[in-house]
């Protein structure tokens, strides 16, 4: 099928599409918006996610050194999301007001500032207080790049452009684990400083150097695009209003609005989910395969790219199956079952490094390809006055499960000697998870001449849409 003809059955009749608009092939404007907006956001999540996870493998070193406990090392690694969360909505508010570029130069300076406080911290407290501000300085960053997406991306297509954004969380491994490996090992005790410093402070300076990149390559919407021809505009625009007309009963007119609805804190319910498996297995990757047997810190780091090379594979192979069958709840929960599989079996398998690498790669390929489809699903049921608080609200509450999480696996760690509760606890949140999602329902849309559609179910099928 032509692309002109698939674009004409998503909108069903052409009489909503500006005559300058016509004749113009869709994807390749899309696939033309892809390129230019992805590299940039992808670059921007993976400085940031391995800024806020690198944590994990620093801990390697700056629990001996400090005498930091499981405990202290959960209540730290936990706390930054207290400072995401308390900033989260008002950062997104923001955005919607000054723009997006405007709002990443201010995150990003921030957290590359942090960085040099964790590199400097001597006790629990000054831990808490590092990472308390770096989430303070990330917030905002994840919801506003759902919320810029929007802006340029009609839902039929935006799981495949979510999935391709965050990709960089598994990326952030696969680059982080080797890069972490090797500052840790070859430059412990260099010039004075202990390796986990260095890791701080090597892996804070791209924040600070790309931050000016992103903020004179980007646009905040496709009107200001000079990359953009006039027609090219117009069909997103085009394709943007048309989707804010099909939008039906699930969608909410206002953000008070969208507090009232069931299905709002269903979805919270996912994302709590996801957050804490995906925060998790960045925090304890390193420390399950030391566990298993592996003492080298540049081995654990080679072995550790694993589940993150199969967890991008596998998050942009349903990310596009979800987007082509036109299906968000089924997909997202499918992979979160895969991940709860993962997590029950790393403990029956805790001394194998073989087997609790494949348990690993079970456990992260479920978590990240459920999040395209996932987190797509939230701009479905809000209008656009409805969808920056709205998004970030989600994210934020989503992000208690990643705040406490750390802290009741810390605390399960030294109370049970063991691993394993803390992964069966990971197991139960991602099957509570798939449950809630399924629970939410189909979302409806309206098409062209008031006819509801059943969305979520795959009843739309591959007429309404085509993947990047």
């Amino acid at each position: 099928m032509s692309s002109q003809k698939a674009h004409a059955l998503q909108s069903n009749t052409g009489d909503d599409i500006p005559p300058q608009s016509q004749n113009i092939n869709a994807d390749a404007v899309y696939r033309k918006v892809l390129f230019h907006l992805l590299p940039m956001l992808v670059i921007v999540y993976i400085i940031a996610y391995i800024d806020r996870s690198n944590v994990g493998f620093a801990k390697l070193g700056f629990m001996r050194d400090l005498n930091f406990s499981d405990t202290v090392f959960g209540i730290g690694a936990g706390v930054f999301y207290a400072g995401y969360m308390i900033f989260e909505i008002p950062s997104n508010l923001m955005l919607a007001k000054i723009g997006f570029r405007k709002t990443l130069l201010r995150i990003m300076l921030l957290w590359a500032a942090c960085s040099v406080l964790l590199a400097i911290m001597t006790s629990p407290n000054s831990y808490y207080f590092a990472r308390f501000v770096l989430g303070a300085a990330e917030a905002g960053l994840f919801p506003g790049v759902l919320l810029y997406l929007t802006y340029w991306v009609p839902a039929v297509r935006r799981a495949s452009f979510t999935a391709v954004f965050m990709a960089a969380i598994p990326l952030s491994g696969v680059i982080s684990g080797p890069l972490s490996g090797m500052i840790m090992h070859g430059m412990d005790g260099w010039h004075g400083l202990k390796g986990w410093q260095w890791l701080f402070l090597i892996e804070g300076a791209p924040a600070l150097l790309f931050a000016i990149v992103v903020f004179f390559l980007l646009r905040d919407t496709p009107s200001s695009a000079p990359w953009l021809s006039v027609r090219e505009r117009s069909l997103i625009e085009a394709d943007l209003e048309a989707d804010r007309t099909r939008t039906g009963g699930g969608g909410h007119h206002s953000f008070m609005d969208a507090l009232r609805s069931p299905r709002f804190y269903l979805l919270v319910g996912m994302g709590v989910a996801l957050l804490a498996s995906a925060s998790n297995i960045s925090f304890w990757l390193p420390t399950i395969i030391q566990r298993s047997g592996v003492t080298s810190t540049w081995t654990i780091g080679l072995m550790a790219m694993a589940p993150y090379v199969v967890g991008v594979v596998a998050q942009q192979w349903v990310a596009r199956r979800s987007d082509v069958r036109d299906e968000r709840r089924w997909h997202a929960a499918a992979c979160a079952t895969v991940s709860a599989l993962g997590w029950m079996l790393l403990p029956m398998v805790s001394s194998n490094p073989v087997l609790s690498l494949l348990a690993l790669i079970a456990t992260a390929a479920g978590t990240f390809a459920a999040m395209g489809p996932f987190w797509s699903m939230p701009a479905l049921y809000l209008s656009a006055k409805a969808a920056p608080g709205g998004i970030a609200l989600i994210s934020t509450l989503a992000g208690v499960g990643s705040l406490i999480s750390p802290v009741i696996i810390g605390w399960l760690n030294e109370y049970t000697r063991t691993l394993a509760a803390g992964q069966y606890y990971i197991a139960a949140l991602m099957i509570v998870g798939a449950v809630t999602v399924v629970a939410i329902g189909h979302h409806n849309r309206i098409r062209a001449g008031g006819q509801p559609t059943a969305q979520g179910d795959g009843l739309i099928g591959s007429t309404n849409q085509r993947a990047l």
